[in-house]
C-alpha cells in the first residue's frame, strides 16, 4: 500500500521510496527512508496535503509525493 492510502491514526513502516532524481533525493533527505515508522496525523479538508509523524517531528507532504512511498501497516494493539 502507498502512504496516501494509509488511514488517519494508522502506523506503518516505510518499505520503499519511489520517484526519480531530485524528488526521490528530497524525500530521502526529509527522513522518509525504508524501515522508518510513520503515522498519518491528519489531512487537509480536500485530502491534500497530508500530515505525517516520523522520527519525532511532523511533516506535511502532498498526496502526489505520498503515492511514491510504499508502506506496510503495523498491527495496532
Amino acid at each position: 500500500m502507498t502512504l496516501d492510502r494509509l488511514p488517519i491514526g494508522q502506523e506503518a513502516v516505510i518499505t520503499e521510496v519511489g520517484g526519480e532524481g531530485a524528488l526521490r533525493l528530497r524525500l530521502l533527505d526529509m527522513g522518509l527512508i525504508p524501515k522508518t515508522r510513520v503515522t498519518v496525523r491528519k489531512t487537509a479538508p480536500l485530502g491534500d496535503p497530508i500530515e505525517i509523524r516520523l522520527r519525532g517531528y511532523e511533516l506535511t507532504i502532498r498526496k502526489e509525493e505520498a503515492m511514491k512511498i510504499e508502506v506496510e501497516a503495523t498491527e495496532t494493539v
